[in-house]
């Protein structure tokens, strides 16, 4: 419950609901959304507020990622621990290990908090040493799909595995 000053004419204080809480913010954000779009003032409202989400999403995905390097820092198994310097990789993103007998990819499970995230290996860490360099994609783990891979064998990170060549 929100308490708020009262109009006027009643008692001091009017106790509001979590709903009519809600209410008065979509009606907020409905009347932001007509005096920000003009172009959408003959659009029901749910369609004003849809359309001022997706402007939002296409303008944030429009950014380049930067890339974001860090330090194996722990290796338990297939969980991976990782420190960065900076910012921290979101969840589900793929990070690659530099410089690793073979390519090895990491999915970022959790974020530990001191610029540190666990993660998940997707194939095995013999030989795997702490202070190897880690590269963010920037993006999850990409499989292909389509006609091009029926009948084809790929593994858990995208790459064909049946000695038939690349997928195209």
């Amino acid at each position: 419950l929100k308490t708020t000053p009262p109009p006027p004419s009643r008692g001091k204080f009017v106790i509001t609901t979590r709903s009519q809480s809600l209410q008065q913010h979509n009606m907020r954000s409905l009347t932001h959304c007509r005096n920000a779009l003009p172009k959408l003032r003959g659009v029901s409202p749910a369609a004003a507020v849809a359309a001022s989400r997706v402007q939002q999403r296409a303008f944030a995905a429009e950014k380049a990622p930067a890339t974001i390097n860090g330090k194996v820092s722990q290796v338990i198994g297939a969980v991976v621990d990782v420190q960065f310097e900076s910012a921290l990789p979101p969840i589900l993103n793929a990070l690659e290990v530099q410089g690793f007998e073979h390519r090895l990819v990491l999915e970022v499970a959790q974020h530990l908090g001191e610029n540190m995230v666990r993660t998940i290996a997707m194939d095995g860490t013999d030989g795997l040493t702490r202070g190897q360099k880690v590269e963010d994609t920037g993006a999850p783990i990409k499989v292909p799909v389509g006609e091009e891979t029926l009948g084809r064998i790929i593994n858990i990170i995208g790459e064909p595995i049946d000695e038939l060549g690349p997928i195209e």
